[in-house]
């Protein structure tokens, strides 16, 4: 593998455009009202509520289910595309994973 070099044509446009978007991000995040929780009644599972949001079916249990599916469901594809590319960057050029021996002395 040759090794990474430093970027050396950097525009300043660039890094005005990344610190208005986080900017605008952050007044975003900072003004918005989110409604109260509602949490879940005494003696429910959290673990029911999910099963019964992933199928759909959480009108016909007759539990109160918060709206975090949406967040579970982010989260799992998120990991998932850092474990493949912890993957991707274990493999060297021709496919092969690297192996751990560096070539020294043991």
């Amino acid at each position: 593998m040759s090794r990474p070099r430093l970027a050396t044509d950097l525009r300043a446009s660039h890094g005005v455009a990344a610190i208005a978007l986080f900017g605008v991000l952050a007044a975003v995040f900072v003004t918005a009202d989110f409604p109260e929780p509602t949490g879940f009644e005494s003696g429910l599972s959290v673990m029911d509520g999910i099963g019964y949001a992933l199928f759909d079916m959480a009108g016909q249990s007759g539990l109160v289910t918060e709206g975090f599916l949406v967040s579970f469901v982010l989260i799992a594809v998120v990991l998932d595309a850092a474990l493949d590319g912890a993957i991707l960057l274990a493999r060297d050029e021709d496919g092969s994973v690297l192996s751990t021996n560096d070539g020294g002395a043991e």
